[in-house]
């Protein structure tokens, strides 16, 4: 007799299928809730650069651009117009002063000279006239008091005598007063010839020392007016290299024109403009160095010039010790002006990460190889070379450092 068998409720089909179908709703609530969904793109190592964040000694300073210039320049300006006479020295001539550069020529300049020569001296000469006059009639004045004196010498003497005998009654009374006549008559000319001649040498005085001060000036204009035609010959005012225009004979001057400059061979200093942003923060003795023939030079600002031009400023540097050989006026020098004290920061280095995100955020690199994306905070620069770290980075980070502009607005990174 058959046996009827009852239905298994659980086959394994059965546990198959609501085993996987657990499966997936566990791997989907996991997906939901647990699960990376930041967008992500995959990168080639090889091109990208990686930094690491570390601390350091951070120096900010500016890169900047300066002109060799010698340390003092004089400049030939033309002090009279003319004609080109003569040129004697090429440009680019090493020159002692005195050394004559050029000369030029001025016939109506020359002729006007002479004529002023001819005047002051005709002038110095009246003066001098003047002068002789004075003198002579000082002379005959005293000549003339010498005179009196000389009489009265001759009747003060006889005067007591013809007294003494009048009171004695030996001689007549007419004979005594005509001798005392003589004798008070010149006693009173004597007194006006005095009183006269004391007058006439005070003014005489005065008026020797306006003539001596009006003569002086004179011969000041003359000498003046003969180094008038000096002006026509261009001299250098001190040792130096002469450079000038391309000046040939006959060529016309003007007053005032340039005619060249001379150069103090062998000192140099740089001339460096600046953006008028960093004005509050530069101050003469601030250093820089620079790199010439694969040797660093150090320099120092002496200078700082008051006025903006073109929204920069310029200043005048001096090299500290020696200047680099072999260096020309007018040659460029690439500078890193220090701004301020070291300091020791937390560094990134620069890296064109910095114009795609503003210094706000980087790639971090995680122990998984992934590259996620961090918000940071980043204070001063220190040139091309670092960034100081405020907020977001810890030493040892690894950054990339790289362009982004190619990551879009992905969050994660996978590096191959």
């Amino acid at each position: 007799m058959d046996k009827q068998l009852k239905k298994k409720k659980w086959t394994v089909k059965k546990v198959a299928t609501y085993g996987g179908i657990a499966l997936f709703v566990v791997f989907i609530g996991y997906q939901f809730i647990f699960a990376d969904r930041r967008s992500k793109l995959k990168i080639d190592r090889d091109k990208i650069t990686i930094s690491e964040v570390k601390r350091g000694v951070f120096q900010e300073f500016i890169p900047q651009t300066g002109t060799i210039e010698p340390s003092r320049t004089v400049y030939l300006d033309a002090v009279e117009g003319g004609t080109i006479k003569r040129v004697v020295a090429e440009s680019g001539a090493m020159l002692k002063e005195g050394d004559i550069v050029l000369e030029l020529s001025n016939l109506n300049r020359e002729i006007q000279v002479l004529s002023q020569e001819a005047s002051l001296n005709q002038s110095v000469n009246e003066l001098r006239q003047t002068r002789l006059s004075l003198t002579q009639n000082d002379l005959q004045q005293q000549q003339t008091l010498a005179e009196v004196d000389k009489e009265l010498a001759k009747l003060i003497p006889q005067y007591k005598r013809q007294k003494a005998l009048f009171e004695k009654k030996l001689v007549s009374r007419q004979e005594f007063e005509s001798v005392e006549a003589d004798y008070l008559f010149n006693l009173k000319r004597r007194e006006i010839t005095y009183t006269t001649y004391k007058a006439d040498s005070i003014e005489r005085i005065r008026q020797v020392k306006d003539i001596m001060a009006s003569e002086l000036r004179m011969m000041q204009s003359l000498e003046g007016a003969g180094k008038i035609l000096d002006n026509l010959v261009i001299r250098a005012p001190i040792d130096g290299q002469l450079s000038r225009p391309q000046l040939d004979p006959g060529q016309s001057v003007n007053a005032g024109q340039r005619l060249g400059w001379i150069d103090v061979v062998g000192s140099y200093k740089v001339k460096v403009p600046i953006d008028e942003l960093y004005l509050p923060r530069i101050t003469t003795g601030l250093h820089a160095t620079t790199t010439f023939n694969n040797k660093d030079y150090e320099l120092e600002i002496m200078y700082i010039y008051p006025g903006v031009t073109n929204g920069r400023f310029e200043v005048d540097m001096n090299f500290i010790g020696d200047a680099p050989p072999g260096i020309r006026r007018g040659q460029s020098l690439r500078l890193r002006i220090e701004l301020g004290q070291s300091s020791e920061e937390l560094l990134l280095p620069v890296g064109g990460f910095y114009k795609d995100t503003g210094g706000n955020w980087v790639y971090v690199l995680e122990e998984d190889g992934r590259a996620v994306k961090r918000d940071i905070k980043l204070g001063r620069k220190s040139g091309a070379e670092n960034f100081e770290v405020l907020e977001g980075l810890k030493p040892g980070d690894k950054v990339i450092t790289s362009s982004y502009e190619n990551f879009g607005t992905n969050e994660v990174l996978l590096l191959n």
